[in-house]
């Protein structure tokens, strides 16, 4: 079984994750994690954070001469920004009031009041340091250890921008683009968007309301290709494929909706326009890009998102998430003190403007991971070579 877990604060002196179940013999390299840690900190609107963390990982544990040992794999990423925060994140008690700083004013949007009230805090720093998305980091750590299991076997994930606020990306372009195209494409942008027409106005957009101290959000989509049919499970609902994307999108910071395939479009049609025809053919010539082993069968259409009653069906999988604006504005937004229960105007720190580019590199990782984990109880081994012996067995058996 495919687990990981994390830990570190924001503003702490690292970040870790800790992952098992990753076969022995799996090729591991730092800079293939360091290659989409920095994707993750790309993206026009970012804020002054990303000038001061510049992420790389450290392994320390699970991985021996560039080969994963199948014992747990720790990873750590340390914040650079840790020797100005010292003090305040010290572990041990501190005395003077400087050392303390506490953040008794919860902005609204935040985890702040909620998490002071759950934990019987007094403190919100002990919510926020936490709740940052800041923590993403490690996720897309584990996400790229992920991707590297998955690539043994022809999956690849990636992720485009389709909505900036009130900007939406071309659904008629994106269809007329080979995937190639628009990974090109969006590792091009500033904004990974797959529309070079839009990107200037995307810009325009980021700077209005960065000028007027607000905050911008969009949506996002994540596809993953050569999916095999039969990952998931439709006998139980915690195993459904589905239902755990979803859980896995809606965890992350800022997610308000997640939709898969046509989503909540598909509920906008009679169902002979909502549902793939299945088709046949031995010939891989014949299959649409991006299927994934399914013994022939196939969809020319894709409306599903490359799931049916909770398991892979061999289409692309295809999720979209829409990002809220981010909630730490430089406008002032009225709010309440929790020790003096005073009005105020909520506090202001350093953010971003647009995190939506940042996300959607997130996103892989988090669809990459739940993928791993869906592969590796299906197919589970403990080494590459037996992994993939069961998986070409079971591709054997598909016919």
């Amino acid at each position: 079984m495919l687990r990981y877990m994390t830990s570190g604060e924001s503003h702490g002196p690292q970040l870790t994750a800790i992952v098992s179940g990753l076969p022995a013999g799996l090729p591991v390299r730092a800079a293939d994690i360091d290659r989409d840690l920095h994707r993750r900190q790309g993206g026009y609107g970012r804020g002054g954070r990303m000038a001061i963390e510049h992420d790389v990982v450290r392994i320390v544990s699970g991985v021996r001469h560039g080969f994963a040992m199948g014992s747990p794999i720790t990873l750590i990423v340390e914040n650079r920004d840790w020797k100005s925060w010292q003090a305040i994140m010290s572990a041990e008690p501190v005395e003077d009031v400087e050392g303390k700083r506490a953040v008794t004013r919860p902005r609204p949007g935040h985890a702040d009041l909620a998490g002071i009230q759950k934990f019987a805090h007094t403190d919100a720093r002990n919510i926020l340091e936490r709740a940052s998305a800041r923590a993403t980091t490690t996720q897309v750590a584990v996400g790229a250890l992920c991707k590297a299991l998955l690539a043994e076997f022809g999956i690849r994930v990636g992720s485009h921008v389709t909505e900036l606020g009130h900007i939406k990306v071309s659904p008629e372009l994106i269809a007329s683009l080979s995937l190639d195209e628009i990974e090109r494409r969006v590792e091009a942008s500033e904004l990974r968007v797959a529309d070079p027409s839009l990107e200037a106005e995307m810009k325009r957009l980021i700077d209005s309301v960065k000028a007027d101290g607000d905050t911008v959000g969009g949506v996002f989509e994540v596809i993953a290709t050569g999916v095999p049919s039969g990952l998931g499970n439709v006998m139980n609902w915690d195993e459904r494929l589905d239902g755990r994307i979803g859980q896995a999108f809606m965890a992350l910071q800022a997610i308000k909706g997640v939709e898969i395939g046509l989503g909540f479009e598909g509920a906008r049609r009679p169902g002979s326009e909502a549902h793939d025809p299945i088709l046949y053919s031995e010939h891989s010539a014949d299959w649409p890009e991006g299927h994934g082993p399914s013994g022939g069968f196939y969809r020319k259409t894709n409306g599903a998102g490359g799931i049916e009653g909770g398991m892979s069906n061999g289409e692309p999988i295809v999720v979209r998430a829409a990002m809220k604006p981010i909630a730490t504005l430089m406008r002032s937004i009225q709010s309440v003190d929790f020790a003096t229960r005073q009005p105020f105007d909520a506090s202001k720190e350093r953010s971003d403007v647009c995190a939506v580019p940042a996300a959607a590199v997130i996103g892989e990782s988090l669809l990459a991971i739940v993928l791993a984990q869906a592969f590796l109880e299906k197919f589970g081994a403990d080494s590459l070579v037996e992994l993939k012996r069961n998986y070409e067995g079971y591709i054997e058996s598909l016919g």
